[in-house]
Order: structure tokens, then sequence, then C-alpha cells
């Protein structure tokens, strides 16, 4: 069973109903007190980052996450939630994060892509992860982003994917943490199957 993180900044349903399409039990919950009682949580972030981490710290969901990955439990963090456990955001402002993966949050500069991106685009594997189990390497995902992932140890980063002139973070793995920037709920057949590799991780 997947606990879905409702702190107010969530694609809170859309994530769900995948979940539910694949037979497998999701529950949305606004009340970090429900989070002792699962193995596996899914962060999901559509948003600012300022406004998020903000709402993750009033609605009490920062203790209760850090808590659940103390306790060696997996997370997977999608879009804005995988933005919210590095270190900090140049969105709007310099904003503290999680920090559960030291590094930073940085926005697109380009003079000849459009930003954000938006749309599909190839997701190229660094090492094995079991995120990615039975899909090929260099598959498409739907990514809708304006800042990147840059964590401070490369080793962290799990999978690359070419924009505006930058191979960027796409995936990380860390210690049974999980983060995707690509919206898998969006992405089709490949974004289902994360979905269901996370679930039986």
């Amino acid at each position: 069973m997947i606990f879905i993180a409702d702190y107010g900044a969530g694609n809170l349903h859309s994530v769900r109903k995948a979940f539910e399409y694949l037979g497998i039990r999701a529950v949305v919950s606004s009340d970090p007190r429900e989070l002792g009682d699962f193995r596996k949580v899914l962060l999901p972030g559509v948003g600012a980052f300022g406004q998020a981490i903000d709402s993750l710290n009033s609605s009490g969901f920062t203790n209760a996450l850090l808590e659940h990955m103390d306790k060696g439990r997996h997370l997977l963090g999608i879009c804005l939630g995988m933005q919210l456990l590095l270190g900090e955001s140049e969105e709007m402002g310099r904003h503290k994060g999680l920090n559960v993966v030291p590094g930073n949050v940085l926005h697109f500069r380009s003079e000849t892509d459009k930003i954000p991106q938006i749309g599909w685009n190839s997701v190229d594997m660094k090492k094995e992860c079991v995120l990615f189990r039975g899909i090929p390497d260099h598959t498409f995902f739907y990514f809708v982003h304006s800042y990147y992932c840059e964590p401070d140890n490369p080793e962290d980063s799990v999978a690359t994917t070419w924009f505006a002139g930058k191979n960027f973070c796409s995936a990380i793995e860390k210690n049974g943490i999980f983060a995707v920037q690509f919206h898998p709920e969006k992405s089709s057949g490949a974004g289902l199957q994360v979905l269901k590799n996370f679930a039986s991780c």
C-alpha cells in the first residue's frame, strides 16, 4: 500500500488513479500522523518550491517524512517532490529543502530552448536502478518544469536528460529514497512501470 502525501501542492488524484489502474492500493492523506503505518510514501508536487516547502513545514509533513526515511523506509518524489528532497532551491529567492539529497535546484537558462520544458524527452540511465527495471535505456517520459536538480554527489544521480544545453539529473536513488523529475503518471506504459517498480521494491 502506498501513502500519497497531500500537503497542498501535489497532483494527487492522477497518481492515485495510476496506482489503482495497476491494482495497487494507494491512500491520499493530509494527516502526517498516518504516515507511520506505511512502508512507502509518494511525495508529489506541482507549483513553486518556496510555497511547497512552507506547506510541508506547516502541515507537519517535514518531520514525518524525515522520520520515515530515517527508518529506512522508501519514498518516491515526483517533479517538485524530487526538488524538495535537495538542500536548496533558487526558485523565487533562496529556499532550504529537506536536504536528504544534498545539492541545489537551479533554473534552466537557454537562448535556444523554450523554458519551461513541456513534453516528452529521453531518460538516459547512468546505472542500474530498481525504478527502471524492465524499461529500456533512452525511454521517453513526460516532463513539465523550469528548474532542475543538481546533486552534490554525482553518484546520487541514476539517470540524466538533455535539455537547454545541459545533461541534467532526471532521476535519483539514495538509501531507498527515489525521485524522478518527469511525471510517471502522465508517461504512458513506461511511467506506469516506474510506479509498479516502486511499489514492488
